[in-house]
């Protein structure tokens, strides 16, 4: 079963910045989708949780040097 989520990004100046963070969690094997908003810092994700935690998916986002929230 695929689940969504809202994450807001901190960080996110440019397209640049908006293709490493679609990038890096796109390559992640349990992501279907990923769109990056980057007036609003807003990326959706839809993921299958019986694969990856949220806890993974914002790892990789800090991992390219933001700070991640939850709604």
């Amino acid at each position: 079963m695929i689940q969504p989520i809202k994450l807001h990004v901190e960080g996110m100046t440019c397209g640049h910045c908006v293709k490493a963070v679609h990038d890096r969690v796109k390559s992640l094997a349990a992501v279907d989708e990923v769109d990056v908003h980057l007036e609003t810092g807003e990326v959706d994700i839809e993921f299958d949780p019986e694969a990856i935690e949220i806890r993974e998916i914002i790892a990789a986002i800090e991992d390219e040097g933001y700070k991640v929230k939850t709604f």
